[in-house]
């Protein structure tokens, strides 16, 4: 006697209840329109509790307008040499106090890192970057310049300080998102800790710490500009008394002079920090080449 056939093939079971996809619920209208209100509505009572005149803000292009053409028709060009100078000022200021942010906020960066700096450390680290980067580098000009008087040390100073809590707070996010393999590695070969530090964080983390080094000076060339307003050196205090003295085609001359300065540098910077990151750019050779009998 045979025994039945069996079928082994499976027939398809149509999916349960739980199993079938569950459509999201449906955006609501209303809430982000709400919001966009709500937001208008703070705007307009903030301009209008401060005093903000909309007709003062419609009379601003004929204003501009008749400025530009009292700076700019014609320039001063007598005005070049001397704000050329000032300019001059104005970049050293920039890059000692880019120097001293770069120096300063590497070690503090590091100690901010949660996979590198303890608990006590870190959050210690951490509250010193917030304290420097809640002070602007204007208050900090005019504290220094009624430390040290006027000129452009004041100005490096303040620079240098304002840089220290946005540099090492930047520091600390490249440090954190490195590979952890590295580190292991160094510390697995009973590596100390500067050791550590030295082969497995910096060779990762140094090239983009490195370009923000130096999108920190573009930044820091527009700021000394602005700094010599409060005798900190550089071309703004020669834009200051420009101003004063109603000389307006020397205040566009020397305002050109920053404008095409600040270009020139961000389009300089941006190439280097580039070359930076991305590394040396070219063809790579496959294989390393195989010397000839004669090089034997």
């Amino acid at each position: 006697m045979t025994a039945p056939h069996v079928s082994t093939s499976s027939t398809p079971t149509p999916p349960s209840t739980a199993e079938k996809a569950v459509r999201p619920d449906k955006p609501r209208r209303y809430g982000p329109m709400g919001l966009a209100l709500t937001a208008a509505a703070a705007g307009l009572w903030a301009a209008w509790t401060s005093g903000i005149d909309p007709a003062a803000i419609l009379r601003g292009p004929e204003q501009l307008v008749r400025i530009l053409g009292l700076m700019l028709l014609p320039p001063d060009l007598g005005t070049v040499p001397d704000a050329l100078a000032g300019m001059i000022e104005s970049l050293q200021i920039a890059w000692v106090g880019t120097i001293i942010g770069a120096v300063i906020s590497l070690p503090l960066g590091l100690l901010a890192a949660k996979n590198v700096g303890g608990r006590f450390s870190t959050t210690m680290a951490r509250q010193v970057l917030n304290l420097l980067r809640s002070l602007p580098e204007l208050v900090l000009a005019i504290l220094f310049v009624s430390m040290i008087g006027l000129g452009p040390l004041a100005g490096a100073l303040a620079i240098g300080l304002g840089s220290i809590g946005t540099l090492g707070k930047l520091t600390a996010e490249v440090v954190e998102g490195i590979d952890r393999g590295p580190i292991e590695a160094a510390e697995a070969v009973g590596g100390e800790r500067f050791q550590v530090l030295r082969w497995g964080v910096l060779p990762q983390a140094l090239p983009e710490i490195m370009a923000f080094w130096l999108y920190r000076f573009e930044i820091n060339v527009r700021a000394s500009a602005i700094l010599g307003l409060v005798g900190a050196g550089g071309i703004g205090g020669m834009l200051s008394n420009f101003l004063s003295y109603r000389r307006y085609a020397a205040a566009g001359t020397a305002i050109l002079i920053v404008i095409a300065t600040t270009i020139a540098i961000d389009m300089v910077s941006s190439r280097i920090r580039r070359r930076i990151i991305a590394g040396p750019r070219g063809p790579k050779p496959t294989a390393d080449p195989i010397p000839s009998a004669d090089a034997l």
